[in-house]
């Protein structure tokens, strides 16, 4: 009986030790593509692969509201008016500096290319100057004085040239529109011998809508995923601007003559902030969650060894 005891004993072990070799060296059953077992071209039974969730990939496309400050250093190439005249010098023609206030919305295109509408209040810059006019055989001098100030509208179009250390160099392009405003034009005749007693001549406040241009260039910093300031150079091409009708000190005009300012420029300094309205949608709504599906198991089939044969005796 022990001898018969002893043997089972020994069959069971091989049993376990053949069962867990095979175990060992059980290969998994081949996985199929859903869609192809969808389409019912994989065998019966056939396990779906599994996929990895898809990777999240930050987007630098988006809309963004935008802000600016900044200084103009303003320029006119040349005063014309209706009068008739022989030459005309010009004395010292410019314009103060003054302060710029814009707002805009754009929109990132992708991470090199971006556009933005623009809305912007050019405040008053005083103006001075004077001209030599020499007309009718007689030389004298007139020296002007008053203020301009614009709306400028512009559509913009920037490309972004590469990132380092959150920095991003820029460049761009704009074209729109600018309604220019002269203020309180004033035009004093100093020579006494032509204008006897002297002459002071009026304009009244007037405004003109007039093409204009920029050409960009600066630098922007991100501070955060939706917030990036930037400094930037831009010129500008105003167009044109004229005063009112002007009129002699006692009210008498006798043509219309209003002083036109031919070809306005500036070289304007910027200071913007621009604030991704990509961080709203962040906080509306969950984040995506990715759960790794279940894995699929299949027990091996049971190895079977017939033990050996053995007599009753």
């Amino acid at each position: 009986m022990y001898a018969r005891l002893k043997l089972f004993a020994g069959v069971a072990v091989v049993s376990l030790a053949a069962t867990a070799a095979q175990a060992a060296d059980y290969t998994p059953l081949p996985c199929y593509d859903a869609a192809v077992i969808a389409s019912g071209r994989a065998p019966p039974g056939a396990v779906p692969c599994y996929t990895p969730p898809p990777v999240v990939v930050e987007e630098f496309s988006g809309w963004y509201l935008r802000g600016d400050i900044g200084i103009t250093n303003q320029s006119v190439r040349d005063l014309n008016n209706a009068l008739p005249v022989t030459s005309v010098t010009n004395v010292g023609l410019g314009f103060d500096a003054s302060p710029l206030f814009g707002v805009g919305v754009g929109y990132y295109f992708n991470d090199w290319l971006r556009f933005d509408l623009t809305g912007e209040y050019r405040s008053k810059a005083n103006f001075h100057g004077s001209q030599i006019v020499t007309s009718g055989g007689s030389t004298y001098t007139d020296e002007y004085s008053g203020s301009k100030s614009e709306w400028l509208f512009l559509l913009n179009a920037y490309v972004d040239l590469g990132t380092w250390n959150n920095i991003t160099p820029f460049v761009g392009a704009g074209a729109g529109a600018s309604r220019n405003t002269i203020h309180s034009f004033q035009d004093v005749c100093t020579t006494v011998s032509v204008c006897t007693g002297g002459s002071v001549a009026f304009g009244d406040t007037s405004s003109k809508w007039n093409f204009a241009w920029a050409l960009h260039a600066g630098l922007a910093y991100k501070v955060s995923k939706n917030f990036t300031v930037e400094l930037a150079y831009r010129y500008v091409d105003l167009g044109d601007a004229q005063s009112g009708d002007l009129y002699t000190y006692n009210g008498i005009n006798a043509v219309y003559n209003p002083m036109e300012f031919k070809h306005l420029t500036s070289h304007d300094v910027k200071l913007g902030l621009r604030f991704n309205l990509d961080s709203f949608e962040m906080f509306s709504r969950p984040a995506p969650v990715y759960y790794a599906p279940a894995p699929v198991y299949t027990q091996p089939p049971p190895v079977y060894v017939q033990p050996p044969l053995q007599s009753r005796g």
